[in-house]
Parts: structure tokens; sequence; C-alpha cells
């Protein structure tokens, strides 16, 4: 009896040839994984990179994705997760457990204090908050007890730029897990596993390729690299595993293809975010202008030190008004923008303002802000800069009267 269409439809035998070469890789979507025989299915070790079992665990496309962000980060293992966030998660349950602590800086991105709080407290795992532009204090609150230890560079939202080889030093003399949110540096203002070319730098660097790596604001996604022997990888993949992360194949595919113009978007973005800064900080309205690389801002020399006089720098500053403005008025400028949108994230072409009451972000009890005025933070985008710092002026004007 001969098959029905619909039989041949699924089964179709044209494979098509081999040895297709084109700029971009081919997207492999799948969940089911074909294996050959029975025996091939057993003797397939879903921990490799040598086959593939199923789509969680991998496919051609993934892989392509997480090889090519090890290397630009310095690494030899890369994990994908759906966001940022959830790569600060994995971090968290991979190597941690009740009783456990975990130190984060003051200036650590919100939702990572927020999980410190929320769901690690619930799971009976401490956490204490040290002054990152301090490194005698996070050495004094190093304890028996204290498993991992974030750093992050420049500092959420206050961008200030500690001294990460004087922070990771005691964590390594300790033999405690350090993780750095590399998201500001992208892979490129320096290396996260090789600080100053001495061979020491942090044990995981997580990314949330949502900014840089996608460039376009339209895409989710995370990730985890490690440039250890495998131990600290294989912790990581197995919890990656047990959590069921996935991302979606076409996101990854957008990863792939803006990827490879990655450091010529973010020297675009650093040169354009530096001149306007610049510009603010000659402006009488605003009190303080705070980017890494612009000289009196705070972690300026810290920034020097390890990404070099003439280092790069993510997109991103804020400044602090005169405190003669109040919030209000602070808000009627962020308003008053046409070319600044107001929405969260950067890294993409579209720039975006957001204003912030830094005494809810600081414990005053670990690092003390020291200005009373409104925070507003900036991403810049690919806009023309002249455009850009015209917006910029008469929302100033507007804002004054």
């Amino acid at each position: 009896m001969a098959r029905q269409p619909i039989t041949d439809l699924i089964h179709h035998p044209y494979v098509p040839p081999p040895k297709f070469a084109a700029p971009q890789p081919g997207i492999y979507k799948a969940s089911t994984v074909f294996f050959a025989d029975v025996a091939a299915m057993r003797a397939r070790d879903w921990k490799t990179k040598v086959g593939y079992t199923y789509g969680l665990h991998g496919t051609p496309t993934t892989f392509t994705l997480e090889e090519r962000l090890a290397s630009l980060e310095g690494g030899t293992q890369c994990l994908l997760v759906p966001s940022g966030l959830a790569a600060i998660s994995l971090v968290a349950f991979a190597f941690l457990k009740t009783g456990d602590e975990v130190l984060l800086p003051d200036s650590a991105y919100g939702p990572n204090k927020a999980l410190a709080n929320g769901e690690l407290a619930n799971f009976g795992i401490t956490h204490r908050l040290y002054d990152a532009m301090n490194p005698g204090d996070l050495a004094a609150k190093l304890s028996p007890r204290t498993k991992l230890v974030w750093l992050e560079a420049a500092g959420s939202v206050t961008m200030e730029f500690p001294d990460l080889p004087a922070l990771a030093a005691p964590c390594r003399a300790r033999g405690v897990i350090t993780a750095l949110d590399n998201t500001w540096g992208a892979g490129l203002a320096f290396d996260p596993f090789d600080f100053n070319g001495t061979g020491a730098g942090v044990d995981v660097s997580v990314h949330a390729l949502t900014k840089y790596p996608s460039g376009g604001g339209d895409v989710l996604m995370g990730s985890i690299v490690t440039r250890d022997d495998g131990r600290l990888h294989q912790a990581l993949k197995l919890t990656h595993m047990r959590m069921g992360w996935g991302v979606g194949l076409g996101d990854v595919e957008t990863l792939l293809r803006s990827l490879p113009s990655i450091a010529i978007r973010y020297a675009a973005h650093d040169a354009a975010a530096r001149e306007l800064a610049r510009w603010l900080g000659s402006r009488d309205e605003i009190a303080q202008v705070l980017h890494p690389a612009i000289e009196g801002s705070p972690g300026h020399d810290n920034w020097r030190a390890l990404c070099g006089a003439n280092g790069q720098a993510a997109g991103i500053f804020s400044v602090v008004f005169d405190e003669r403005f109040s919030s209000e008025q602070v808000d009627r400028f962020c308003d008053g923008l046409k070319l600044f949108r107001l929405g969260y994230s950067w890294g993409g072409p579209v720039s975006l303002v957001v204003p912030y009451d830094i005494g809810l972000m600081r414990d005053p009890n670990v690092a003390r802000w020291p200005h009373k005025g409104t925070l507003v933070r900036f991403s810049v985008g690919l806009e023309a800069v002249a455009d850009l710092r015209a917006d910029l002026a008469q929302s100033l004007e507007g804002m004054a009267r």
C-alpha cells in the first residue's frame, strides 16, 4: 500500500547538499534531535559539545554563539540564558546553598539585590552589602560562610568605577568565587579574566546580551562565561539543565547577526556619550557628571588603570542636577526631551533617559551618597551628537522656566 502524501511530506528523503557557505551561520531550530540508532542515543553526553541530545542542551546555532561570546570575553566556556538577570540567578543557584553568604556591592544592579532579599533569603542564603570603592570593606566582610562575591564595573546608575584587582585579590586568597557583571564592559573595555595582563581576574563573567551584543533594543538574553579548568562551568551547566533554561533560536540568530558590529557600535556610543557628558558638565544646571572616563568622576583613576588612558567606556553616564532644581523640575526636563526617550536598558540605537531617586537605591550604612540633587541617567544611542545636544539644551531651558 502506497504511503499517503502527508507521510511523504513529513518523511521526505531530500537532503540538501553539504558545505554551504555564507556570511551568516545556519539557524537550527530544534527541540527534538534525531539519533542514528539506540547505541548513539545512549552514548551521547549532553554535557559536552561533541554532539547533540536535546534542544535545551544546545544546537549548532547556540553552540556557535556561545563560542563567539566566550572568545569575546576571553573565556573558554559559555552558557546562554533568557536574560541578564537570569544569568545572575543561575550563578547564585549554582554556587550557593542554605547557610552560605553572598557579598554584593552597594552599587550593584538593583534586581541582583532584590534576588538576594527575596529568593536567596527564602532558601536560607544570607547576603551583605559592601562599599565597592573601599576594598578594605570587602576584605573585612569576608567570612567562612562567604561563598560568592559579586563585582560590578561601573556601578549601576551612579557609575563609580571600583578597583577591580584590589577587590578580587582577597577573594582569590580565600578561595571565594568572584562573579562580575560585565555588561558595561561588554568584553571590550577590559578583560574580566586577566586584569592588566597579570593573569588574575574574576572567576565568572555575566553579560546582559540585551545591551550591546544585541544593539537593537529588541532581544532579551544573557550569558555566563568562565575560563577555569571546567569545574565552575560544569557546576553552572548542571544547574542550567536542572532549571530548564533555554533561549529562542530566533533571538540567537539576531545576536549572531549583530555581534560582528559590536566593537564599532560600542566605540560610537562611547564617543558620543563622552562629548555629551562633557558638554553637560559645562552647564550650571549640573552639579556633577558621573562617567568613569571623565576626570573627576568617582573611580576615574581605577578606570584609567584598568582600561588605559585611551581606553574604552560604554555609552551611558549619569548627571546630578544642582539641588536648586526640584525633582519635579528634573522630571519636567526628562519629559521635555524629544529624541531621548523614557525607557530602561541601554545599548540600542535610540537614546534613553531615566531619573532616579538615589536615596531609594543606596544603603547609607554602606556608601553615603554626597549629593542632594536628583540623578538622571542617559544612554546615548546612534543619533547625530549635534541633534542630541540641541535636544538637551532645549529641555534644560524649558526646565528652568
